[in-house]
């Protein structure tokens, strides 16, 4: 299935700001100021899996073996994307730490 470039472009502002957001709110709670860079593989396991997710403690094995396999076949526009949100919570991580190195005190 083809992307057009517009679909393309509106995705990545989308999870960028979409990951940004959320990882910001994160950092703010949490004071982590890295949370969300960890946590955001597991977003995207959970985008790309159309395993259940119980199945990686019944069936370890076929799970990640699947996993692999749709890992692998992700097309570049869908890495382009998915790369997208990591930089956005990457953005969030060097955005609270800026800010909190500037004196804000945040919750």
């Amino acid at each position: 299935m083809h992307m057009s470039i517009v679909v393309l472009m509106i995705s990545i502002v989308l999870f960028f700001v979409l990951f940004f957001g959320i990882g910001f709110i994160l950092n703010m709670l949490l004071r982590m100021s890295w949370v969300m860079v960890t946590v955001y593989p597991i977003f995207v396991i959970f985008i790309i899996d159309k395993v259940p997710f119980s199945e990686y403690f019944t069936n370890t094995k076929a799970a990640f073996l699947d996993l692999g396999h749709r890992v692998v076949s992700l097309a570049a526009a869908d890495i382009i994307i998915l790369s997208s949100g990591l930089a956005g919570a990457i953005t969030a991580g060097f955005t609270i730490k800026l800010l909190r190195k500037s004196g804000y005190q945040m919750f």
